[in-house]
């Protein structure tokens, strides 16, 4: 997937909140969304390098959107939005062997209570598909979530009860910088969100995780890293 054109480079100074933050570009202080509702604590870093790109929708109030953080010399991606399409990309090209078999690529379906970001579908039925952002890694270990997600736990309980009524169903954890070795769920974090998914996958859902290779040019889905849970 190609980055977003006009990146300019610019300095993190604070977060106002879930979505705005003041970062200092061309040697001025502007307001940047934030496309992540995550803490992010390890990343918004007071002086970190970031890079953001200029604002196109007429009348906002931010004038760019914060993209791109340098962190310990990784280039990590913060915009959550990205994973699903990462995911349907990486997909449609082939590239996930788990889901060999199921060439329809759905977006946004729905099941239950819960829009769920994928469905993949083929001849053996189809695998409902919720992906999450991780951008948190220590000593190569990547952890999701970084704070409590009620969503999240509300869509790993809709996609067992998807197995529990005949069909596939996976989690995919997009980890947005290319320094991960494996990943495992914030125990400590959310311990409720572990317990739901150590449940899921007792039940049959897939877990699986991927790193990213992430670039001033272009972010795509890496190699797959082992999933470690407790």
């Amino acid at each position: 997937m190609k980055m977003v054109a006009g990146l300019r480079e610019g300095r993190f100074r604070e977060r106002v909140n879930r979505f705005l933050a003041r970062v200092e570009v061309g040697g001025r202080e502007e307001l940047a969304h934030v496309p992540n509702s995550g803490r992010l604590r390890e990343l918004f870093v007071p002086g970190a390098t970031v890079y953001v790109s200029p604002g196109v929708t007429p009348g906002r109030k931010t004038a760019f959107d914060l993209r791109l953080v340098l962190i310990d010399g990784v280039l990590v991606s913060c915009d959550s939005r990205l994973p699903p399409s990462l995911v349907a990309e990486a997909q449609s090209l082939g590239r996930l062997k788990e889901f060999a078999g199921y060439p329809v690529i759905e977006r946004e379906r729905t099941f239950g209570e819960s829009r769920l970001d994928l469905c993949f579908s083929g001849p053996e039925g189809r695998v409902y598909v919720e992906t999450k952002s991780a951008t948190l890694v220590c000593d190569g270990r990547a952890l999701f979530p970084d704070a409590p997600t009620t969503r999240g736990t509300k869509h790993v309980r809709e996609l067992t009860k998807a197995v529990d009524e005949g069909n596939g169903a996976a989690v995919v954890f997009v980890v947005q910088r290319g320094d991960a070795t494996y990943f495992s769920t914030n125990r400590d974090a959310d311990p409720e969100f572990n317990s739901a998914l150590l449940e899921a996958k007792r039940k049959g859902v897939g877990v699986y995780a991927y790193r990213c290779r992430v670039t001033m040019e272009e972010i795509s889905l890496g190699a797959r890293v082992p999933v470690e849970l407790e």
